[in-house]
């Protein structure tokens, strides 16, 4: 069975718990679509949930909206006492 490098298997979903949809369909907390949302429940390799937060965190810097997202995922990570994946994000942006 594959396994996950613990930070990954337990990140917490990108939404922030806002979950009203205007923006072209997309959440105005997370810039998530709804199916955007249910398929990363579904996602199982460390690569693909990187890119998944990478593609998400792009929009959302093109959004003005990364802050405020950062923020509050953020909280949500402490709330659910999970390691935080931005935390490794920034170190491989740091290393690249």
């Amino acid at each position: 069975m594959f396994r996950l490098a613990k930070t990954w298997a337990k990140a917490p979903s990108p939404c922030i718990d806002v979950c009203k949809f205007r923006d072209a369909g997309r959440c105005v907390g997370c810039a998530m679509t709804k199916p955007e949302k249910k398929s990363f429940k579904r996602l199982s390799k460390k690569s693909k949930k990187q890119a998944f937060f990478v593609m998400l965190e792009q929009r959302l810097a093109a959004m003005g909206k990364l802050g405020y997202w950062t923020r509050m995922y953020r909280r949500k990570c402490d709330r659910k006492d999970a390691p935080c994946p931005l935390d490794k994000l920034e170190k491989a942006d740091r290393a690249a």
